[in-house]
């Protein structure tokens, strides 16, 4: 056993890795709302392909540590690319983009409860009874938020778009499900693998998928859209280098940092981050504050969390 400094320690520098990736991982909300003329797949092509030129920058450094990857790593790697980063990052962008931020953020914000539950039917059990409370709380957060932005839709969003991005935010979070949970496994497996590296390797993994993505796209063109850099080429190479330095490799390897000092379960609660982080940047962008509901709301997702973490920590 740990001496409790240590332990203490890790736990602090666990969650300040978390809370530094949510920081960091909000910024891909607010990024669609700033390029509202780009489709979701170029906004999210073009984020891994800066995620991958950033990587491939940078491997050279770390071409020792990253020679000693197996196949098996590798594999695993190209399949975390694909789901949690491509197929999530276009589903959360589309969402975005049909209803708005604040809809898909708060769905995405389900996210540690659903992770603890798919962690409890995995081999976390933890009791239900414990888990109820959260879960309770976190419905009627949802519930309050959907109610204030159904209010606020006017001629801004049709109940139909409204709908069909709440359905692609919820296939967001089926795929940022699986990602924290494989992830985080994979490198319990391998305690030997730095974080840095395994950040890098993904990066890498994304590469080739994303230029096949943006290539395909190509083939099939989009009303009214100049591919492949759009209408505001500058902006859009800027912000896709930006979240690619920052959300997609530093957001990673500070996740990676935290999944190997922290439990499955108590990572997926801090997710909870980048929801607050995501919705406080996308209030910024359009310059208005929250309704009251909306901020009970908030209150009552930061609520059902906080009782997700507490179930966990007295497990």
């Amino acid at each position: 056993m740990r001496p409790p400094l240590t332990a203490s320690r890790g736990l602090v520098q666990g969650i300040a890795c978390a809370l530094a990736a949510g920081l960091l991982w909000g910024l891909v909300f607010v990024v669609p709302l700033m390029l509202p003329d780009y489709p979701p797949v170029i906004l999210s092509f073009g984020r891994y392909l800066g995620f991958g030129v950033i990587a491939l920058l940078l491997a050279w450094a770390d071409r020792a540590h990253l020679l000693r990857l197996q196949r098996q790593d590798w594999r695993m790697a190209f399949e975390l690319a694909l789901v949690g980063n491509l197929l999530y990052y276009v589903f959360l962008s589309a969402a975005i983009q049909l209803a708005d931020a604040p809809l898909p953020t708060m769905l995405i914000g389900t996210l540690p409860i659903v992770i603890a539950i798919v962690a409890n039917f995995g081999g976390d059990a933890l009791p239900w009874r414990r888990l109820f409370p959260s879960l309770a709380v976190l419905a009627g957060g949802i519930a309050l938020v959907n109610h204030h932005e159904m209010a606020l839709l006017g001629a801004q969003r049709s109940v139909h778009d409204y709908l069909l991005g709440g359905l692609l935010a919820i296939a967001a979070v089926a795929a940022w499900t699986w990602y924290p949970v494989r992830n985080s496994r994979w490198l319990r497996q391998r305690p030997a693998l730095n974080s840095g590296t395994w950040a890098l390797a993904q990066g890498l993994a994304t590469l080739p998928l994303a230029a096949i993505g943006m290539a395909a796209a190509g083939l099939w063109p989009i009303d009214g859209f100049d591919y492949p850099l759009g209408p505001q080429p500058l902006r859009y190479v800027g912000l896709m280098l930006t979240l690619g330095l920052c959300a997609s490799w530093l957001g990673t390897l500070l996740w990676n940092r935290a999944s190997q000092l922290l439990p499955t379960g108590l990572t997926g609660q801090l997710i909870v981050f980048e929801t607050l982080a995501a919705f406080a940047y996308a209030f910024v962008w359009r310059g208005a504050l929250p309704g009251g509901s909306a901020l009970l709301g908030i209150a009552l997702l930061v609520t059902g969390v906080i009782l997700g973490v507490r179930a966990f920590r007295a497990a």
